[in-house]
This record gives C-alpha cells, sequence and structure tokens, in this order.
C-alpha cells in the first residue's frame, strides 16, 4: 500500500474502531513512547546493553509500525500528506547531500 492508502486505512479504522481521534498532544505523546519502545528492543538487540528476557519476545517490525500508525495519525489530524511530504523532503535532501556523504572520509569503505 501506498503512504497515502495508509493514511486513509488508518483514518477508516480510528472512525470505525478507535471512535475518534485522541488529541494531537496525547498522540504526540504517544508517539515518543512508541519510539522508547523501540529504542527499547534497539539498545539491547543491537546495542551493548544485555537484552531481558522480557523483551526477547517483543517484535521490532511491529513496535516499529505502532510508530507509522501513530505518526500517520497525527499526519491526518494536522492535514499532513506524508507521501507527499516525504517525496518533497528525499528531493531537499538530494539537492542538499548530493555529494556531501560521498566524500565523509567517516563513511569510506575499508
Amino acid at each position: 500500500m501506498t503512504i497515502q492508502e495508509a493514511q486513509q486505512r488508518i483514518d477508516a479504522w480510528i472512525k470505525t474502531y478507535g471512535v475518534r481521534y485522541f488529541n494531537e498532544l496525547t498522540n504526540m505523546a504517544m508517539l515518543t513512547e512508541e519510539v522508547g519502545e523501540v529504542a527499547r528492543i534497539i539498545a539491547r538487540r543491537y546495542g551493548e546493553q544485555s537484552e531481558k528476557e522480557s523483551d526477547k519476545q517483543k517484535n521490532l517490525g511491529d513496535e516499529m509500525a505502532d510508530v507509522l500508525f501513530v505518526l500517520m495519525c497525527l499526519a491526518n489530524q494536522t492535514g499532513v500528506d506524508l507521501e507527499a511530504a516525504l517525496q518533497k523532503n528525499l528531493e531537499k535532501k538530494t539537492n542538499r547531500d548530493h555529494e556531501r556523504h560521498l566524500q565523509n572520509p567517516k563513511l569510506q569503505k575499508d
């Protein structure tokens, strides 16, 4: 599905099952919480922290999807077309950084 289709499906889900959107401040807090759950898995599974038994069953993809869901809720509430915004953002990055990373010695392969 496209990003635009995902935003539409989330909007329909909210209106069918969620009754209404939480307000923007609540959704911002929820987004922060969901990002924290992704960070916890990354820090323990790929970082230097040890992974607790209770964390080993957590699904990284599911937690990332939670982040996308809340982000798309916020986009719907604030009138942001994420597909168009992402396209414009990639164009901005390409124009700004088209040589910067290629010339960064820290990123050169050994």
